[in-house]
């Protein structure tokens, strides 16, 4: 039985007896021989797979499939015959649906075979992808709740590129490949998710995952998507954070080019637009383009530049309702926006230009021209009723903060406290404002910012909004020490969690109470210390001996 079943090498029957003399088991021996044959196998394998024409490569490998599927649960030979699938553009239907039916086959098998599967087998694409789907989301989160506050480094500081480089999109692009119809049901799961959620990441993602395709040529699929060239040239002005001239013209172009009939193109480009990225690279554009219009004399509208940055603003922000109600139009702008909202911004900027002056002009009898502290009602009305008026009057309190115009800041932080949707009290626009408060650090020891920052804006809400509370305890983690101990106090008891508070508010809350008892003096030291100075005995020096 050994002879027959041996390796039937004439050469090999006197050598085999060296083994024995070695204390070589036979199994040791035809176990390396049988590893080194499948290693063989699975190169040629893989070569017939690149040779010859298409039919009689695929054929060989249809038969190779046929004879050995038989023993595909047996370990040793499974990479084999799973070799043989991935390399085969259509594995027959009968052998896919007996590897989808034994998990272990379908957790061993390719992700070339697993596409296979999966695009008939929408449910359980479903199922791999949600996973990844929620990975991504609590990313995103946890940079927001960072506990590193800083204005260099925030939410919007990794380029796009760095961005696509994560976990999630990675996965997502390998297990797509080339497959329009894998990507096509990606793309629904972020739209359902998006509408279910109001989650904007999701619409991060769907950019994402199209310039991921992008950087690797893979034109099968971004020759298909309608959105595939707007989104490559919005990528380039999110990379530089702003958008020039050029590329407003190239992406009012595709915007115009929209035909009739294709108009179901607004909802997949409003995606993208609503991506925070976007509206964070829009809105800065819109405030340094009303900055230069200051400059030049010039009412908003009568700057192109200026009325294409709204309009896509426009669109990005009416993305939820456009593919809620499935009416494919560009929403329409209020005229008030561009003839009263934004010349009421340009007038803010002049009265800093104004107060700025008044301050270098040597000081007459009259003294001092004090800083406007009223804001105009129809400012805080937009701010409430108008949801693009909301998000460039934030960023523009984003912008004077960052300059540390506290003048400016406490004039209009009174507007936050009621918004359009609560948008001043969102993840994103504090995660930014608590970043840009940094600068304005030595403030925080004066009774009546502090007044005005937490009393009068964070402690309204508090009570209400759990990320609130998370932002504040977060500011204060990281500047407890600036803020005067009275005013502390209060704020120490004022932000106590309840008992409905979820666990990373008493986290927070925990770390921050730890940190103050660490700088409170010790009983010892607080009260009066004796002096320190003892009479030193005199040493005398080398020289005096």
């Amino acid at each position: 039985w050994q002879t027959e079943n041996g390796v039937l090498l004439p050469s090999l029957q006197s050598a085999l007896p060296f083994l024995d003399l070695h204390g070589t088991p036979r199994l040791e021996f035809h176990q390396s021989v049988f590893d080194e044959l499948r290693e063989k196998l699975l190169e040629r394998v893989s070569a017939i797979a690149l040779e010859g024409k298409v039919e009689e490569r695929y054929k060989k490998l249809e038969d190779l499939l046929e004879k050995s599927f038989s023993l595909v649960k047996m370990p040793s030979i499974q990479p084999v015959v799973m070799c043989v699938m991935k390399h085969l553009p259509k594995v027959p239907e009968k052998k896919l649906k007996l590897v989808m039916a034994d998990k272990d086959l379908y957790k061993a098998c390719a992700v070339e075979v697993k596409r296979q599967i999966w695009q008939d087998n929408q449910a359980l694409f479903g199922d791999e992808v949600s996973p990844l789907l929620k990975q991504y989301i609590l990313e995103k989160e946890n940079i927001l709740f960072s506990n590193d506050i800083s204005v260099l480094h925030n939410f919007f500081s990794p380029s796009p590129k760095t961005r696509r480089q994560g976990e999630v999109v990675q996965k997502l692009t390998q297990m797509i490949g080339k497959n329009v119809k894998l990507y096509d049901m990606v793309l629904q799961f972020l739209r359902t998710l998006f509408l279910r959620t109001r989650n904007v990441h999701y619409c991060t993602l769907r950019a994402e995952l199209l310039m991921s395709l992008h950087d690797l040529e893979i034109s099968e699929i971004c020759t298909v998507d309608p959105c595939h060239k707007f989104t490559w040239c919005l990528d380039a002005c999110i990379r530089e954070k702003f958008v020039d001239n050029k590329r407003a013209r190239e992406l009012q172009g595709f915007l115009d080019g929209v035909k009739k009939g294709q108009e179901q193109v607004l909802g997949d480009l409003s995606m993208i637009l609503c991506d925070p990225f976007a509206i964070n690279t829009l809105a800065l554009s819109t405030i340094r383009h009303l900055q230069d219009l200051v400059g030049q004399d010039t009412l908003p509208r009568e700057s192109p530049d200026l009325l294409l940055l709204l309009r896509m603003l426009s669109l990005g922000q009416g993305a939820w309702d456009m593919i809620d109600s499935q009416v494919f139009k560009e929403p329409k702008m209020e005229a008030e926006l561009i003839t009263k909202f934004l010349p009421m911004l340009m007038s803010f900027v002049v009265d800093d230009h104004m107060f700025n002056v008044d301050q270098k002009l040597p000081s007459e009898e009259k003294g001092p021209i004090p800083y406007p502290s009223t804001i105009p009602e129809a400012f805080t009305k937009f701010l409430q009723e108008n949801r693009i008026a909301c998000e460039i009057g934030l960023y523009y309190i984003l912008h004077i903060t960052k300059l540390r115009n506290k003048n400016a800041f406490l004039r209009l932080l009174p507007a936050l406290v009621e918004t359009f949707s609560d948008l001043a009290f969102s993840d994103i626009f504090l995660h930014l404002l608590t970043g840009n408060l940094t600068l304005l650090g030595d403030e925080f020891a004066l009774e009546e910012f502090c007044t005005s920052l937490f009393d009068g804006f964070f402690l309204t809400a508090c009570s209400r909004k759990e990320n609130v509370h998370r932002h504040v305890l977060r500011l204060l983690l990281h500047l407890h020490h600036k803020v005067a101990p009275a005013k502390l106090e209060s704020l120490q008891k004022a932000l106590e969690p309840t008992k409905q508070s979820g666990e990373a508010v008493k986290e927070l809350y925990n770390q921050l109470t730890e940190k103050l008892e660490l700088r409170k003096p010790s009983p010892a030291e607080a009260t009066e210390t004796p002096s320190m100075e003892l009479p030193l005995p005199t040493v005398p020096t080398p020289a005096s001996r």
